[in-house]
């Protein structure tokens, strides 16, 4: 079997693109993140309050890395994290403010790239890869086989 028909090679392939135009891009506008830390910051907005066991757990990353992804977001001052009222060993997160203004400056970005990661195919072609490959993870996901 060649490796353009292998799934696993493909996916790889199209990570390491879609990570080269999202460093690109994020780059080119003045910040300086990974996918994941974009991941993370968009998981903190949508689920204030989660601690980093949880947004690990929402965006499919090691629990045991996302420590280092987190530490970096609050050297940023883009995040806060804060002693649990529920379980004083746990920490919340939250954005700060000026997380919340780097989020909204980088989603337009980050929206407008999806269509160039997928730039040569048709709009329907890109809902349908789009519609399989959520199929796929959400899957694995359900069977509990997503390690990060």
């Amino acid at each position: 079997m060649a490796v353009l028909d292998m799934a696993g090679h493909l996916i790889r392939r199209l990570h390491q693109q879609s990570t080269y135009l999202f460093v690109q891009r994020t780059h080119a506008a003045g910040y300086d993140l990974t996918p994941v830390q974009f991941a993370s910051l968009d998981a903190i907005h949508t689920h204030p309050g989660k601690d980093q066991a949880g947004i690990a757990e929402i965006i499919g990353y090691d629990r045991a890395t996302i420590g280092g992804v987190i530490t970096r977001l609050e050297s940023k001052g883009w995040i806060s994290r804060v002693v649990s009222e529920r379980d004083r060993r746990g920490r919340e997160l939250t954005l700060t403010a000026k997380g919340k203004r780097v989020l909204l400056a980088l989603q337009p970005i980050v929206e407008d790239l999806q269509k160039d990661i997928l730039q040569p195919l048709s709009v329907t072609e890109r809902e349908g890869f789009i519609t399989l490959a959520r199929q796929v993870v959400l899957h694995s996901m359900a069977a509990g086989q997503e390690k990060a």
